[in-house]
């Protein structure tokens, strides 16, 4: 135990301060579902036609829809990062997209999200993708034996886990720091610097892929799709791209079922592998949205979502279970592989009406779609406020009435009031974020600025705007202009400098971050 337990606050919610003689029960679960790349817009909830995804529906409609909530940044690891310890991840040297073999870039001496929920007694679990890293040093892992430090050194319970992604070697599930079906006749090795003698790639050996790559993504062949890293062997526990979803799901259910009949509340960390690349949906998925692979990846996600709340309901957890959903980054379109996602997108706008994605610095690139359904507790609505991934920590630390260690979630606000009600307007002042190329941008919601700074344009490999402009400050006034078309910086420099004076202050209470002296001043 690194905290103790304190009282509630006026708001109460008093379902998390039971005296000893109740039952922990009687306290609400906490279930957060965490999309991959899946965009603002691509929710038949957030108003695509294209797709349709009804148990994400059912959801909103029993709960509050944020339309202004934001990742911590624009890319995956950093996202995690920021969500599970809260702190914004360019304070933090190492926390770029991790390679499959990379250290564990949480270590165990933080205090996590995961830390704050065992420390209010709940029982906590990962299931889906991680991407956080594993072990003490990067490329040094055994991963036949059992690989530490892993989520049960940062407050997990469980963990049934990706190492990485999809597209990464190690191609294999990873549950309480050990690989899943292993035979110790056929140990697997995994590298980042050089291929393995006689094993195929994407690249060198094309005839072999089901699946082909568009950039990247042409090092070892897994199932018929090349990835990203080296491995060999391991055949026995190699997961089926088709099955992933179904495995994530099984065990997130398991989790469920049996931190139920214990009788102890719970806290799920339930992170999808949908709808990364390599998109490779389950059969019973194909064709069902006419949008290609990934469109059907986003009926495999609602599908998830459907079989979860299904478990609730079950259990009669349903009543009793914070459900909170969204993702960790804006939508990407072609994001390595050939699966027809341009070609078939249609009128489908995946970001919605905002500019960028995946990787940009743009709206694009962090506004995401959220939802939080606490039924009988919480009344259905719409959210314009502006919030902030970064605050689940401190705000349910508030719920739970667990004090939170100085020095931890250093960026992390208690918006409680405003989580739970939608008509409550005291969200974030502001937001700062920050795209591929660690590049930062702050919005109030109302305005949003993003400094000249270095880094490419475009991505040529993703087509996606990133938003950098060496010379060039941009300010957009989000109210009439939410596709940020209209750079109005010059008409508005007082308002830019303003919004400038609160980054900088952000940058210098704290970081790893280098750039404040390439932050140029507005002209």
């Amino acid at each position: 135990m690194k905290n103790f337990i304190l009282p509630l606050g006026a708001l109460a919610l008093t379902a998390c301060n039971v005296s000893a003689e109740s039952k922990q029960s009687e306290r609400p679960n906490v279930l957060f579902i965490y999309a991959d790349d899946i965009g603002y817009g691509d929710l038949s909830c957030y108003g695509t036609a294209a797709v349709k995804t009804p148990n994400v529906e059912a959801l909103a409609s029993e709960g509050i829809r944020f339309t202004n909530a934001h990742c911590g940044a624009a890319t995956s690891t950093p996202s995690r990062y920021g969500l599970l310890t809260g702190e914004c991840p360019w304070r933090k040297k190492g926390t770029g997209i991790a390679a499959g073999d990379a250290a564990m870039i949480i270590t165990p001496d933080r205090y996590t999200l995961a830390d704050m929920f065992k420390d209010a007694g709940y029982k906590t679990g990962v299931v889906g993708k991680w991407h956080l890293g594993l072990g003490n040093e990067t490329g040094k892992q055994d991963w036949n034996g059992v690989v530490k430090p892993n989520p049960e050194d940062i407050g997990f319970d469980y963990s049934y886990i990706m190492a990485a992604t999809a597209d990464r070697t190690p191609c294999i599930f990873m549950e309480n720091g050990k690989g899943v079906g292993l035979d110790p006749n056929d140990p697997v090795y995994v590298s980042y610097t050089a291929n393995f003698p006689g094993e195929p790639t994407g690249k060198d050996n094309p005839e072999l892929l089901r699946m082909h790559p568009s950039h990247g993504h042409d090092q070892s062949i897994v199932n018929g799709i090349s990835r990203i890293g080296y491995m060999k062997g391991g055949k026995s526990a190699l997961w089926r791209d088709e099955d992933i979803a179904d495995s994530i799901t099984a065990h997130a259910i398991r989790f469920i079922e049996r931190t139920s009949k214990e009788g102890e509340p719970f806290f799920l960390y339930l992170a999808t592998n949908d709808i990364h690349v390599p998109r490779v949906p389950n059969e019973r998925f194909i064709g069902k949205s006419g949008l290609g692979p990934r469109g059907d990846a986003l009926h495999s996600f609602d599908w998830t979502v459907g079989e979860v709340m299904k478990t609730l309901k079950r259990l009669n957890l349903d009543e009793n279970t914070i459900v909170i959903l969204s993702s960790d980054n804006g939508a990407v379109i072609d994001d390595g592989y050939k699966d027809q996602a341009v070609e078939l997108l249609g009128d489908h706008k995946p970001t919605g009406v905002y500019r960028g994605g995946k990787y940009s610095s743009y709206e694009g690139g962090t506004r995401v779609p959220c939802i939080l359904r606490w039924k009988g507790k919480v009344q259905p609505g719409v959210s314009e406020t502006l919030m902030s991934q970064l605050d689940w920590f401190a705000s349910f630390a508030s719920m739970c009435g667990v004090n939170i260690p100085e020095g931890a979630a250093p960026d992390s606000e208690n918006h409680l009031d405003a989580w739970m009600d939608a008509e409550k307007k005291d969200g974030r002042d502001y937001v700062v974020v920050q795209n591929v190329n660690n590049n930062l941008s702050i919005t109030d919601g109302t305005w949003k600025y993003i400094p000249a700074a270095n880094g490419p344009a475009i991505s040529k490999q993703t087509n996606t705007e990133l938003g950098n402009r060496p010379n060039n400050h941009q300010l957009y006034y989000l109210v009439s202009d939410p596709g940020e078309k209209n750079n109005v910086y010059k008409d508005n420099k007082e308002k830019a400098e303003q919004l400038r004076a609160k980054l900088i202050s952000e940058i210098e209470r704290g970081a790893h971050y280098k750039g404040l002296k390439e932050l140029k001043a507005p002209q």
